[in-house]
């Protein structure tokens, strides 16, 4: 050997996939290692290489490798990793050792061993002899009662080299099958066009790719994959479809057939258990689905184009299953079978920092402190190979070496964890997505490419309906393997016809929470925002897809966040400024070559249709401009409609756009505007109103509960009206029962509802989605929050029920998806006159909000409620809202503001007489005091509020101001009184079920034992404190609470206790974006700290 890293070419017969699936036992696999050996050594000239030339290609000593290959001990993975590399196996090779590997840590038993099948190499004729009995006729096209293979018949294997079971026996394939079989099996239940499948064959060597060449191929795979003679008359599974030029072929199986079908299946049921606290089961169901891994997955077909988004799929799934088993060992104390699982998932991707930073943590939980900070120091070394530094690893190795992470806890060894990301949304289907082959060839070639050609930052644009947002995603999914450490996918919404265009600062959120960042912990403002971001993405490869970018100014700021990120925009603006300052690369698409606009419509209609009016069809691509979108609605219609001829479809259009004349002046090409018109009124009458009724609506999607809402219908009357809609490419299901339109049709939807419905049509659908909006809220905000005093709604519009919402999980769930759209809400419903709606909106949003520190969010909300209140002239809504406003501006620090909106809340409310209304707001007159040092005013205050209660007989509100008493009396040092009026307070909270009320008091009565020298107890008080916080989400006063459980832990001279929750206070305040951030700051660089 030459020296460390040197590679042996390995010549002869080394092991080979098939003798390592075998591999089962320790003995097994130092048999192939040592079969490998040889191999290595006749392409250096010798009988064998020495131990000394392992070990050091190795990378451990002699004495250790001398115990691994004695088999005294098993190999550890990234030791074998090293060895075999070193030894000549390359690529998915190295993960057949690695699974091998795993297969002997994890004892998996020996499978018995299969009678073979005959293999393709064999001529046709041949193989009819030997297995005569077992040969059925094809299935004759359209032939009744086919159904898909059954799981037990034929068993096909996609996560390693492509395997075929039939009947329990391996059936053989050779190459050129094995690429048949691997596309058909990707589309499995879809027609593949024999052009494609041609086509593939011509790219593959020694083939002629001639029609009869795919012919007979197609029959010799139909023959291996026939059912048994006397099989109760079941059809093949590989049926053709379609005649002439337009035949295809379609693989009709059970997903279960196919163990990446299976494997799915128990990721979900995985991780189904594990929310369920089912760790057990979640365990085992995890580990059979892992279990059907051999390596990579298509491991056959890795460089094909049509395999690269599936393959990229299947691992991210993989990596998310690793984790998700690891996470249900550690909850079951299991943590050596969690680092065993870790380790082989390490070893297959030694350059994920989210598996490796699992697996330290296994280790160390087991007290294999030495092992996990050797893991932390190979993962700094790989990436530094490459160039890049973690920081995140750096620290978890400091804190391993200081035996400073808590037991039990993976979170507390990094303050903000970076978990999987999320994969990008599925592709346009096939059907849809045609041409562009060179431009996306460019396109896959300069994302992450090769030195030379490389560009981080691509531009794609062109005219509206003409493909980008799918040409960018199939771009990005073919460039995913480029990026292994996560894909997002945004929508700026630069051109919604609402005109709620998604500022930087939301999509930067978007992007945070999308990569695992909690609502409460993101920041307020740009600056917090891209730091964190730029925090989360720094040393990692990742993928972003920035889609429906208005301008540059719209996506500079997001940029700059992104360094070292491939990066794909798309807009209809030409982003020139990119182009010249970022050394983006433009991509301009443009409409589709006629050949390819017809071919959109062979795939959608068939080419026997297509093909027999020629005229017809050329004249359709001509007035839909050739633009996909178009085509694409223009299809949908023909498709519903096969009896249709092509020419008078044809003319139809011809007549449309006669009528529209001068419309071509709107948002769009006028030809699509004529496409739009045509699959518009070719729909019901009830569907027609269904689509315009949807301009009126201000979010970028609506369930069928809105639309049930807007056209005043019942779900099930609406239901398929959608469907209809759906079906005539007007509308999409985007989600499950979630639906969206493209920004063109919403234009369109919007100006049909302005010319063809009334005034008092208009305003009849703006009060019923006020009201479904409305309702469901005040549900979700009571379910939040049932103490808070209740508001008094206005009755809805008769049949308008809201969503039925029963459990706070069911509240959040709401809100959380509808938490863009209510915020839009409520300038709309301003705008619209609806002035209630838009004060109570606001009101609904408080707590929701609130718990997030979204408080700038709400601010903004409760600013336009402020002043819809104003213009409704009603004192008791503009006192809520001035006094919602003061409590944000309070959390905010704006306190000379808080305090006037305050004194003027409690004007209205004396004038109304209100007690409970005055009480309250004169306890937030004493908080703002109490922030500002003035303890007697806010006693003064609080002693009102407590007064007013009493009076009012209201409980709730007692135990907040004694509470309130008692917190001010702790800052004038008057500690026994404050004891005595917390005590009161907890022991009303915890009569009337307050989990907030409870948690308030137990930190006042800390904060009371602290002033008189009780430190332990202090603790314990604000312990019970914190477990109530953060079982509601109350993440700022969590953060309080933290802070002053620090100042007693350093007043009893527990200074690391102090810094540790000190940190802990630190992380949530910064989150939020709150002042008192800097406070903690100055605490933990103290004198006592430094």
């Amino acid at each position: 050997m030459d020296g460390c890293g040197t590679l042996w070419l390995v010549v002869g017969d080394g092991p080979c996939a098939s003798a390592l699936d075998a591999v089962r036992t320790r003995r097994d696999l130092l048999a192939e290692l040592d079969r490998l050996r040889v191999s290595a050594a006749r392409g250096r000239g010798k009988v064998r290489l020495s131990l000394r030339d392992l070990a050091e290609a190795a990378e451990v000593p002699r004495s250790s490798l001398a115990n691994y290959l004695s088999g005294r001990t098993l190999m550890p993975a990234d030791v074998l990793h090293r060895l075999v590399t070193a030894l000549g196996v390359t690529g998915p090779q190295v993960e057949h050792w690695i699974a091998a590997w795993e297969r002997v840590a994890l004892g998996v038993p020996r499978p018995p061993s299969p009678e073979p099948m005959p293999s393709d190499d064999a001529p046709p004729v041949q193989q009819r002899t030997e297995r005569e009995g077992h040969v059925r006729s094809p299935v004759s096209v359209g032939a009744a009662g086919r159904r898909p293979a059954a799981a037990e018949d034929l068993r096909f294997a996609v996560l390693g080299p492509l395997q075929v079971e039939r009947d329990g026996r391996p059936v053989r394939l050779g190459p050129r099958l094995v690429e048949l079989l691997s596309l058909l099996l990707l589309e499995a239940g879809r027609a593949v066009p024999a052009a494609r499948l041609t086509e593939l064959l011509e790219s593959s060597p020694r083939s002629d790719g001639s029609p009869a060449t795919l012919r007979s191929h197609v029959s010799h795979l139909r023959r291996l994959l026939a059912p048994r003679q006397g099989d109760g008359g079941r059809h093949g599974v590989l049926v053709t479809v379609g005649r002439g030029p337009g035949i295809g072929y379609r693989l009709e199986i059970d997903p279960q057939a196919i163990d990446a079908g299976r494997f799915e299946q128990a990721c979900a049921e995985g991780r189904r258990l594990l929310d369920a606290g089912d760790p057990a089961r979640a365990a085992a169901v995890l580990a059979d689905g892992l279990a059907l891994w051999r390596g990579p997955a298509f491991a056959d077909v890795a460089e094909r184009a049509y395999a690269l988004a599936e393959r990229a799929r299947l691992a991210m799934l993989r990596r998310t299953a690793w984790l998700g088993l690891a996470r249900a060992l550690s909850e079951l104390d299991r943590h050596g079978e969690a680092a065993a699982r870790l380790a082989a998932a390490v070893a297959t991707e030694p350059y994920d920092e989210g598996l490796r930073t699992e697996l330290v943590l296994a280790l160390y939980a087991q007290g294999r402190v030495v092992e996990a900070a050797e893991v932390c120091r190979e993962g700094l070394s790989l990436l530094g190979r490459r160039g890049v530094d973690s920081p995140e690893l750096r620290e978890l190795q400091r804190l391993v070496l200081r035996r400073e992470i808590p037991a039990g806890t993976a979170r507390a060894a990094r303050q903000a964890p970076r978990p999987a990301m999320p994969l990008l949304p599925p592709p346009v289907a096939p059907h849809w997505f045609v041409g562009r082959a060179q431009t996306l060839r460019e396109a896959v070639g300069r994302l992450g490419g090769p030195e030379g050609v490389r560009c981080e930052l691509l531009v794609v644009t062109g005219l509206p309906g003409v493909g980008k947002t799918s040409f960018a995603l199939r771009v990005a999914h073919a460039a995913a393997g480029r990026f292994p450490d996560g894909h997002l996918h945004v929508d700026l919404r630069g051109f919604d016809p609402s005109g709620a265009v998604m500022t930087p600062e939301e999509a930067l959120r978007t992007m945070l929470e999308a990569l695992g960042v909690p609502p409460e912990h993101v920041p307020d403002g740009l600056p917090g925002r891209s730091g964190l971001l730029r925090d989360r993405l720094a040393g990692r490869r990742v993928l972003v897809l920035l889609d429906n970018v208005r301008d540059d100014e719209h996506v500079r700021p997001l940029l700059a966040c992104l360094a070292g990120c491939g990066v794909i925009v798309t807009s209809r603006s030409q982003l020139r400024d990119l182009i010249v300052t970022q050394g983006a690369h433009p991509l301009t698409l443009d409409p589709l070559p006629a050949a390819e606009a017809e071919e959109l419509l062979v795939r959608r209609l068939g080419v026997d249709r297509v093909r027999a009016e020629p005229e017809a069809a050329a004249e359709i691509i001509a007035r839909c401009g050739r633009l996909p979108l178009a085509l694409s609605v223009v299809a949908a219609r023909a498709a519903v409609h096969p009896a249709f001829a092509l020419r008078a479809l044809a003319g139809e259009l011809r007549d449309i756009e006669a009528d529209l004349g001068a419309l071509g002046t709107g948002d769009g090409p006028a030809d699509v505007r004529a496409v739009f018109s045509w699959s518009y009124r070719a729909v019901s009458a009830p569907a027609a109103r269904l689509f315009r009724l949807l301009g009126l609506h201000f979010g970028a999607d609506v369930t069928a509960q809105v639309a049930a809402a807007l056209a005043g219908a019942s779900l099930a009357e609406v239901r398929p009206l959608l469907a209809e809609l759906a079906r005539s490419h007007l509308v999409s299901e985007h989600g499950p029962g979630r639906y969206a339109q493209h920004d063109l049709l919403r234009s369109y939807a919007g100006e049909l509802a302005r010319t063809e419905c009334d005034e008092r049509e208009r305003a009849a659908v703006r009060r019923r989605l006020a009201d479904h909006y409305l309702h469901t809220a005040y549900t979700a905000e009571r379910l939040l929050w049932p103490h808070r005093d209740p508001i008094e709604l206005g009755l809805p519009t008769p049949g308008i029920t809201g969503e039925r919402l029963v459990t706070e999980r069911d509240a959040l769930d709401w809100f959380t998806a509808e938490q863009a759209t209510l915020l839009a809400a409520v300038p709309w419903a301003a705008a619209g006159g609806l002035l209630a709606h838009a004060w109570q909106l606001a009101w609904t949003l408080t707590t929701f909000l609130s718990r997030q520190g979204r408080w700038r969010d709400l601010m903004g909300g409760q600013l336009t409620a402020y002043e819809a209140a104003d213009r409704l002239d009603d004192p008791r809504a503009t006192a809520q809202i001035a006094r919602d406003l003061a409590i944000t501006l309070t959390q905010l620090g704006e306190h000379d503001q808080a305090y006037a909106h305050l004194r003027r809340a409690l004007e209205l409310y004396t004038g109304l007489r209100d007690l409970v209304g005055q009480a309250h707001t004169l306890l937030n007159l004493g908080w703002v005091d109490e922030c500002l040092d003035r303890h007697e005013d806010a006693l003064r205050h609080d002693q009102e509020a407590l007064e007013l209660f009493r009076t009012a007989d209201h409980k709730i509100g007692q135990g907040r101001a004694l509470n309130a008493v008692g917190w001010d009396c702790i800052r004038l040092g008057r500690y026994r009184m404050a004891i005595d009026h917390c005590q009161e307070a907890l022991t009303l909270a915890q009569s009337l079920g307050s989990g907030s009320g409870e948690a308030r008091a137990w930190d006042s009565l800390g904060y009371a034992h602290h002033h008189l020298g009780d430190h332990d107890q202090a603790v314990d008080c604000y312990r019970h404190g914190l477990e109530l916080y953060r079982r509601s989400g109350e993440r700022y006063d969590e953060a309080e609470t933290l802070c002053r459980m620090g100042d007693a832990h350093q007043a009893a001279g527990r200074t690391g206790a102090a810094a540790k929750v000190w940190r802990e206070a630190l992380a949530i305040l910064d989150d939020l974006g709150h002042p008192a951030a800097d406070e903690i700051r100055a605490k933990l660089t103290g004198p006592a700290n430094a």
